[in-house]
């Protein structure tokens, strides 16, 4: 049964990361990645999960980078959407499934996470949309994301952080390019 939140959002700041440290947990959300997976060289990141990586997030939002945004429910962390420009995502220049469309600069959406006892209610199109509202105040003209079409086996909800196809089409993204049946990339342009 899908229930209604009221939520709030906020840039994930200095001040709000005891809320990140409460919402991702002791394992950093899946795995001690702490959301350094494409902002990190593999090795670097493999080397660094757990307390590396958590020091690595921390460190961003110590020199007053916001990598993303919180979602609320009252006081409540309960939802996250990492955002930055692609050229902040280290990791994505070495994909050849997700090589940029074009030369046009773009926001990408690397990570969508929700604490379990809110998933599956309509969360991450939510998060979605405030994501583009925060990068459109950055001066981003594009928002970009990557999500994951399951397979037939049921996939642990924590392995699709980069999100379902249909939660970014709810939230207006449309789809630019396809690589491999799994990955889509979407995207939604700011009106300016």
């Amino acid at each position: 049964m899908i229930q209604s939140f009221e939520l709030t959002f906020h840039p994930a700041s200095a001040a709000r990361w005891p809320d990140l440290e409460e919402l991702f947990g002791e394992r950093g959300a899946c795995g001690g990645c702490w959301c350094m997976f494409w902002r990190l060289p593999r090795k670097k990141f493999d080397a660094g999960k757990g307390a590396g990586n958590k020091h690595a997030l921390k460190q961003i939002v110590r020199q007053g980078r916001e990598p993303g945004i919180i979602a609320y429910v009252g006081s409540e962390p309960m939802g996250w959407c990492a955002l930055a420009p692609r050229a902040d995502y280290v990791a994505l220049e070495r994909s050849r499934i997700l090589k940029p469309v074009d030369d046009q600069p773009v926001w990408s959406v690397s990570c969508l996470f929700i604490k379990k006892p809110y998933r599956r209610q309509g969360i991450s199109s939510q998060l979605l949309q405030a994501g583009i509202t925060f990068a459109a105040s950055h001066g981003a003209c594009i928002v970009e994301g990557y999500p994951v079409v399951p397979s037939m086996e049921k996939t642990p909800d924590p392995f699709l952080w980069n999100g379902l196809p249909s939660a970014y089409k709810k939230a207006g993204f449309h789809e630019v390019a396809r690589r491999s049946p799994s990955r889509p990339i979407m995207r939604f342009h700011i009106a300016k």
